[in-house]
């Protein structure tokens, strides 16, 4: 098991020489007290902001009702072959990268951006309830009588069900955070006004859009019941239905405009002259020709800095969750008002999306990898600490334990460490797919160049990349799940090495 944190230490200790940590902003501190200012004199009186506000909500909720409908379907077929690899592909490209292909063939629309979260959350809902399923006991659906629908409602899906509402409920939480990351698009959420006012300099406003949207997540409890939740889905598919923007009618001929532009020039050069299925040498040679620059000067690089972005933003959050977990965990924190204080802090730092966080990183610190790191690994830094920490208040220590250090190095570490790897490596896969959008505000991994290919309506350039980051991304959701379940097998083995 410590081979797994080896690793980790030394792929990160490989990736430092890269790190760009140049500073390009010389006085970081004027905008530091400018934001200081804006927390001080928050200015909640914004245009459109509860519309805004109400967007942003209405494309989690459907987005969310629509995935899960289609995972839990998904999930029964998950084993067929070739489906488990279709839903990882599409899980693997990210939802702004969705919202860019959409935006070809239904513009900036409801749709657009319902659909942009639904696509990959379909797939990831599909992956964890055929886990969640696979792991539930089967005893009592054997001994039940019955059809197989009866008895898998009333055993497997009673069993599962409560495991199954605490991952939509966060699900759901990532899809307000995907709602206001869309904003930066175009799309009207939260995230659009919040971007217009951070370039502007206008930190009133944006202090207030922050806190509006904190609000809205950290209040997630009251309004996620069952007799508010689906009112309010009701509402919000009769107010701002998944559809075109009124008076307007999808032209199907921009799909296919679409679908002819993302194909390589010479493949479009060829599809008038030949009618067959195979092209010519030339064609072959003009692709190559074609492929070669942008493999060099884009692919390459853009992948390589992703790489490297990811495996420090990684170590970062897996440093700062063993680091800040002891501050909510009863075993080494005794006071209570310092734990849910601790608590408090870090569900708000997870709150924050890192799209955000790097936004107000460039800001200070100008372009470069190190605001993509911070804000990566603090997002999840938090995130994984919250977890772990919540985990370790689950067990009971010795009554003759003494306090201080040695009870986190010596008592809780060991008991969290194979926990806080499985978590960590489940938090790496979703940490390199958050580290390519990262390039839309000119950090220069493959969102970089797959943002700019967008812009230059160069769709064929930017499909490609895209597909280099799902390349990417399959890779190391492949090496996360194989380290997993190592862990698993290993922790199987002590187990019962411990009973004999």
């Amino acid at each position: 098991m410590w081979q797994s944190g080896l690793l980790l230490l030394l792929s990160t200790i490989v990736c430092l020489p890269f790190l760009d940590i140049e500073l390009a902003n010389t006085d970081p501190w004027n905008e530091l007290s400018r934001m200081g200012m804006g927390l001080l004199h928050v200015n909640f009186s914004i245009n459109g902001l509860g519309n805004a506000l109400l967007q942003t909500v209405a494309f989690a909720l459907q987005a969310v009702a629509i995935s899960s409908l289609l995972g839990f379907i998904f999930t029964f077929i998950y084993h067929w072959p070739g489906v488990r690899h279709v839903m990882t592909f599409l899980r693997s490209i990210h939802e702004l990268f969705w919202a860019l292909i959409l935006l070809q063939i239904f513009g900036l629309s409801p749709l657009t951006g319902v659909l942009a979260i639904a696509i990959p959350y379909s797939a990831t809902f599909a992956r964890v309830f055929a886990e969640i399923l696979q792991e539930t006991p089967k005893h009592s659906f054997r001994q039940i009588n019955g059809n197989n629908s009866s008895r898998f409602i009333y055993s497997t899906l009673a069993l599962a069900w409560p495991r199954i509402s605490t991952y939509l409920r966060y699900r759901l939480e990532c899809a307000l955070r995907a709602s206001v990351v869309l904003g930066f698009i175009g799309l009207p959420t939260l995230g659009y006004q919040l971007e217009s006012f951070l370039k502007l300099g206008h930190y009133s406003e944006s202090v207030a859009l922050i806190l509006v949207f904190v609000t809205l997540v950290l209040s997630m409890k009251w309004w996620t019941k069952r007799y508010i939740l689906g009112p309010l889905l009701l509402a919000s598919l009769i107010y701002y239905p998944p559809t075109l923007f009124p008076g307007t009618h999808w032209q199907p001929q921009l799909l296919m405009q679409f679908l002819g532009d993302i194909l390589p020039p010479p493949f479009q050069h060829a599809m008038p002259e030949n009618t067959g299925i195979l092209f010519t040498a030339d064609t072959w040679h003009k692709l190559w020709l074609w492929f070669i620059p942008l493999w060099e000067t884009q692919i390459l690089s853009g992948a390589a800095y992703t790489l490297i972005l990811g495996q420090l933003a990684l170590a970062l959050s897996a440093g700062l969750s063993l680091l800040l977990f002891p501050l909510i965990c009863k075993h080494t924190n005794e006071h209570r008002w310092l734990r849910n204080g601790s608590n408090f802090f870090l569900v708000v730092l997870r709150c924050l999306p890192e799209i955000l966080l790097a936004f107000i990183g460039l800001i200070f610190l100008g372009p470069s990898l190190l605001p993509g790191v911070l804000a990566i690994g603090l997002h999840n830094g938090a995130l994984l600490a919250h977890l772990i920490g919540r985990y370790s208040n689950e067990f009971t220590l010795r009554s003759d334990c003494h306090l201080g250090p040695s009870v986190y190095f010596y008592e809780v570490l060991p008991r969290v460490y194979p926990q806080f790897l499985t978590y960590t490596l489940y938090r790496g896969e979703t940490i390199l797919r958050e580290t390519a959008i990262l390039g839309i505000l000119g950090i220069p991994t493959l969102g970089f160049f797959i943002d700019s290919a967008f812009e230059e309506f160069h769709f064929d350039r930017a499909i490609l990349l895209i597909l280099a980051s799902v390349i990417i991304n399959i890779f190391a959701e492949m090496a996360a799940t194989g380290l997993r379940e190592h862990l698993h097998v290993k922790q199987h083995q002590r187990a019962y090495i411990a009973e004999d």
